[in-house]
């Protein structure tokens, strides 16, 4: 496996106390776009704040990110920023509850982003990465999406009306309904 393309190790016995700022590398954000199949990510950022609760690290902040990707209608590249909330919790190996493939569980919001992690620190840049591979939106539509549809005879479901006896019959029972 190869190394993470963001890697910043932090370890919970050296925590910072000021808010830790992390600015990605033209060469990180390079990496992270090839990795996320997008065109580029102009500019990636975080400023987090540390806590602790028995063993385990809180990280609370916010990334940054501005994202450059093709029109998921034209293909024509557009640019949009992004600013995602950051609630992680990182506990040592051990502590991460396993659970068979088949067996049903509940979440509440503290199972929610629970990182494990093995060793004498973590890995808060991978963990950004992956915050921002969540953030990416694959069918973001640029401005000249809706005149590309119009173009190709594509129309939106409202737009369309329905024909043909299946579509006289429930017309029908909805007049009766109403």
């Amino acid at each position: 496996m190869s190394a993470p393309e963001l890697s910043r190790l932090v370890k919970p016995r050296a925590l910072p106390a000021e808010p830790l700022v992390i600015e990605a590398s033209e060469a990180e954000r390079a990496a992270l776009a090839e990795r996320f199949g997008i065109t580029g990510v102009p500019a990636l950022s975080a400023r987090v704040d540390f806590a602790t609760k028995d063993e385990t690290v809180l990280v609370n902040g916010t990334l940054t990110a501005t994202l450059a990707q093709p029109c998921a209608i034209t293909g024509e590249g557009l640019t949009y920023d992004v600013e995602e909330p950051l609630a992680l919790r990182f506990v040592p190996a051990g502590s991460v509850a396993e659970y068979a493939p088949d067996e049903e569980i509940e979440l509440d919001s503290e199972d929610l982003d629970e990182i494990g992690y093995e060793g004498d620190a973590f890995d808060l840049g991978e963990a950004i990465a992956q915050t921002l591979a969540l953030a990416i939106d694959p069918y973001r539509e640029g401005e000249g999406a809706d005149e590309a549809r119009k173009k190709a005879g594509i129309v939106s479901d409202e737009e369309q009306t329905p024909s043909g006896p299946l579509a006289e019959a429930l017309a029908a029972l909805k007049g009766r309904s109403d």
